[in-house]
């Protein structure tokens, strides 16, 4: 500003000394004449004792989110402490959103079936849920955690749950799909979900969980999104099966990452997606961790064969952005969809 503008601006704003510890509201403009301010809201312009002043930036759009790639011991409070610690190591590196891979606390048992190992289920709330909950307000981060959750006698899920920066539990999940695969046993654990797609409104974003096996189902995805989600996370155990050629690992490698980011593009929203590593009993998790943009494109991605610590920028904006020029949603034709309730759609009968 030139000297002849600033004497000015100052010989008018001396000129109102009179009004000394008082405020003059005019809508978007704020005259303080105490402490000299004008306040309009978009600038901030310091001439000595006069400040013109407002919020100088938009608030950023821009999440951060934490990806904890780990291998699994035996031991389920070892695998408790390497997960806080990373997710210390995530925060440190400025993570708000947080998401640890499915059933964190304890190696993939889903492989026999074995009463026994109905013992390693927990409560929600329960002594996991208070651990991580005492992290997440250290940090002042959001985590997603897939655990075992004993929610009565015989009655178990796999759920993700959801924790605030303040501590406080907000939400959770319980895996709608489960598979009965060789290896992946899960039907004899596991109860199927009953709580819905949902959306969960963080104070960093809206948070969508999904849990492995429902990722390659396109509904729970687009069901997810439809309820406001801006991010999908997949918690996942998954890896290659013993003696299956190298043909078909890449294979089945692809088809998985695939069909996540479909789900990225037919949505509109980040995909998320937080796999173990390493080898467990006849299984070998392909890790390989990774976050897909609103428009399918990788961002960010993880060895797979090496523990690792994500932590990949995420601008929002480009979901509106992405959607106004991909209307995906908008062109839905919802009135021809109902036949998608059924299991099959079997043919017309002949006339």
């Amino acid at each position: 500003m030139s000297n002849v503008r600033k004497e000015s601006l100052s010989a008018w704003l001396a000129g109102c000394a009179s009004i000394v510890e008082s405020n003059l509201d005019i809508g978007l403009w704020t005259l303080d004449f105490g402490r000299w301010t004008l306040d309009v809201g978009l600038w901030t312009l310091d001439f000595g004792r006069y400040t013109f002043a407002m919020p100088k930036t938009v608030k950023s759009r821009t999440v951060k989110v934490g990806l904890i790639q780990m291998s699994c011991g035996p031991n389920p409070a070892e695998n408790l402490k390497k997960a806080i610690t990373r997710i210390g190591d995530a925060a440190k590196k400025g993570a708000q959103i947080v998401c640890l891979q499915e059933l964190f606390r304890s190696q993939y048992f889903c492989q026999s079936e074995d009463i026994e190992l109905f013992k390693l289920a927990e409560t929600i709330p329960g002594p996991t849920t208070e651990a991580l909950g005492k992290i997440a307000k250290k940090h002042k981060v959001v985590i997603l955690a897939s655990l075992f959750e004993k929610r009565a006698a015989g009655v178990y899920h796999n759920t993700a749950v959801i924790i605030d920066e303040r501590g406080k539990i907000t939400g959770k999940y319980r895996k709608m799909h489960i598979p009965d695969d060789p290896l992946y046993y899960e039907k004899f654990y596991f109860t199927p979900g009953d709580l819905g797609f949902q959306t969960h409104d963080t104070t960093f974003g809206k948070v969508g969980a999904l849990v492995c096996w429902d990722q390659w189902f396109p509904e729970a995805a687009r069901l997810t999104a439809l309820s406001g989600s801006e991010f999908i996370f997949y918690p996942t155990a998954i890896g290659w099966l013993p003696d299956e050629d190298e043909e078909m690992n890449l294979a089945q490698h692809s088809a998985w990452e695939t069909i996540q980011r479909a789900h990225a593009i037919a949505n509109g929203v980040y995909v998320v997606v937080v796999n173990r590593v390493g080898a467990e009993g006849k299984l070998t998790f392909w890790g390989q961790s990774f976050v897909a943009d609103p428009f399918g494109r990788i961002i960010a991605k993880a060895s797979s064969d090496k523990e690792e610590v994500l932590v990949v920028d995420c601008d929002l904006d480009k979901i509106e952005e992405t959607r106004q020029n991909w209307p995906f949603l908008r062109d839905r034709r919802i009135d021809f969809y109902t036949p998608l309730s059924s299991r099959m759609i079997d043919p017309a009968p002949s006339k």
